[in-house]
């Protein structure tokens, strides 16, 4: 189980001179992608950021199976995340992008290269590991960057856009893909989105977030049709 309880931040644009606090409180559960949808500049990503440890809450809790990982500084957390842009070393091939999520010395066990073996397999990537990012498509740099994320065998997976700039098709495949590893290693993952289509596809349950809190969680295709909150019909353009 992984739950966050009154996670607060204050974030200031200060460009803008504007100052939005965040409370945030939700539950996701080991197995599943919890997608979570709102307006550009709700604090989606801000959430993704305070749970990974890449800015700090000034107040709050951030349990994992029942222990608190809050205090701990972001390389001791079980946390491995996505990002929309792949972030692969341009430079280096496919196998040693993903031996960099496990030891950035590439220095590795005999377990860990099959670890590596596995995902490639897994993400359709056995051909490729020798390729430069260059010479692959959006989808497999993705899918490369999919990876890097698993074989770190973290508990908590973050999903920031990651298909976002990839087509329909092509999304709906990595969708699939990702919630089979989520479901088969039992993980915790939660997946930011802009299309609420790849929330019914990715989830059973989706947790929508405005103005820094999440105003509900529901079943996705029940908070999709939720007539009752007018920050979901607006969000979602409904009459």
């Amino acid at each position: 189980m992984f739950s966050i309880r009154q996670l607060c931040f204050t974030y200031t644009d200060t460009e803008n001179n504007t100052v939005m606090p965040m409370s945030f409180e939700l539950q996701a559960e080991r197995g599943e992608i919890l997608s979570l949808i709102g307006p550009s500049g709700s604090g989606k990503t801000s959430l993704l950021n305070l749970i990974a440890g890449f800015i700090q809450a000034s107040a709050g809790q951030i349990f994992v199976d029942g222990e608190d990982i809050q205090q701990l500084p972001p390389a001791q957390r079980p946390v491995s995340m996505v990002f929309q842009s792949h972030n692969l070393f341009p430079h280096l091939d496919v196998f040693t992008n993903i031996a960099l999520g496990i030891n950035p010395s590439l220095k590795l066990s005999v377990d860990e290269h099959q670890s590596i073996e596995d995902a490639l397999v897994t993400l359709g990537l056995e051909g490729f590991k020798k390729r430069k990012p260059g010479q692959l498509s959006g989808g497999q740099q993705q899918r490369v960057a999919i990876a890097r994320a698993l074989v770190r065998e973290h508990d908590i997976l973050l999903l920031d856009e990651p298909f976002a700039a990839l087509g329909p098709a092509m999304r709906a495949e990595l969708i699939m893909a990702l919630k089979e590893l989520v479901s088969r290693r039992k993980m915790i993952a939660l997946m930011v989105s802009h299309q609420p289509a790849d929330a019914l596809l990715a989830s059973k349950h989706t947790a929508f977030i405005d103005n820094g809190q999440v105003i509900s969680i529901q079943k996705t295709s029940e908070l999709l049709n939720d007539r009752k909150r007018q920050e979901i019909m607006s969000y979602l353009g409904s009459e």
